[in-house]
């Protein structure tokens, strides 16, 4: 099947949607489909509002047309709200072409932290946008039931995986300070609400990896703490072995790939039980979820990092891509034939 791919997210960024799609069109190809994807590479573009990182594609209408036409897919796929996939679902509607859609961020909430929009205002927009498509996809169920309150409609699943081969069990001298060591992985802004990390009190040392809007501040504020800037994933994995807790503060994340490899490298995780760490690991699952931060912190300390990779070891990236393959919707009769010929597997069935 032609699977066509449209997203507003790409590299140079570093974040759990290009994670994903990254990860999501290489298990596609193992399975011999044709993957292509439309991202701001391709285009003119400006730097995102208080966020110049991102950068937005200028007026990508006529080219979006063309490279659809060019490809001739058998489905698309529109993965963000921004120009590109607005212009994707232009498109589609013009031309009465199904699509999909993916609810990757809590997009409303950044808005709202940042501009001070209600979100109900945010959320509005959201649902118009997503209700055109033929199924919209979330990481989580209590994801699901939040859009669906919020008058989405055909919210589906579409968990996430993570790469148990790259992030596993290692050695543990990345990180030469002083023990306990606490890391947090992940954008440096304020919707990651990384600051009530760092304003803990906690015995042993603080580390943080990665980069945003707010890390220049943040370093000038707490000049304690340990910077290491943007790694790779093999640089990552020895982060998360070194580390001794991962901490998550963000309460704004719709699931935080960041969680899976941490705990698939043994980290035990200490976060708030909100959205995204209680889905992903549960009440009982390898972390400690509290509303007192530095209280989860310390239990964190308390759990046993071969139980946490066992936990880890339930999520794949094959079995996340299924289900994406699952709420296609193809409009040519070959991508209709060879969708129905992949859900009669028996072995498909069973996730194998």
């Amino acid at each position: 099947m032609k699977i066509l791919i449209v997203t507003d997210a790409w590299e140079p960024q570093v974040n759990g949607v290009v994670r994903t799609l990254k990860q999501t069109r290489a298990e596609l190809e193992k399975l011999g489909h044709a993957v292509d994807l439309i991202s701001p590479k391709e285009f003119k573009t400006f730097p995102c509002p208080t966020y110049p990182e991102i950068r937005l594609s200028w007026r990508p209408g006529r080219k979006i047309a063309a490279r659809i036409e060019t490809f001739k897919p058998d489905a698309i796929h529109i993965a963000t709200e921004g120009p590109l996939g607005l212009a994707a679902r232009k498109y589609c509607l013009k031309n009465k072409l199904p699509f999909t859609t993916a609810y990757h961020s809590r997009f409303p909430e950044y808005v709202q932290l940042r501009f001070g929009i209600p979100l109900s205002w945010t959320y509005k927009w959201l649902a118009n946008f997503h209700n055109a498509a033929e199924a919209v996809m979330a990481p989580t169920k209590v994801v699901v039931r939040d859009l669906e309150a919020r008058g989405f409609k055909k919210v589906v699943m579409w968990s996430r995986g993570v790469d148990l081969d790259l992030f596993k069990p290692g050695g543990r001298e990345k990180l030469q300070t002083r023990r306990p060591i606490f890391v947090y992985v992940g954008r440096v802004a304020v919707e990651k609400n990384v600051e009530a990390f760092l304003e803990l009190d906690l015995p042993g040392s603080k580390w943080v990896c990665g980069d945003g809007p707010a890390a220049a501040a943040l370093r000038t504020k707490y000049p304690n703490v340990s910077w290491l800037g943007v790694l790779s994933q093999p640089e990552l994995a020895e982060v998360y072995n070194s580390a001794d807790v991962f901490v998550f503060p963000s309460k704004t994340d719709t699931f935080g790939l960041v969680l899976l490899e941490a705990m698939a490298c043994g980290c035990p995780v200490a976060a708030y039980p909100v959205t995204g760490p209680i889905d992903v690991i549960g009440e009982d699952g390898p972390g400690a979820l509290k509303h007192d931060l530095q209280q989860a912190c310390i239990d964190a300390l308390k759990i046993d990092r071969e139980e946490v990779r066992r936990f880890a070891e339930r999520y794949s990236w094959a079995a996340a891509s299924r289900q994406f393959l699952d709420h296609l919707h193809p409009f040519t009769p070959d991508g209709q034939q060879e969708l129905r010929a992949l859900q009669s597997d028996a072995a498909w069935q069973a996730g194998e």
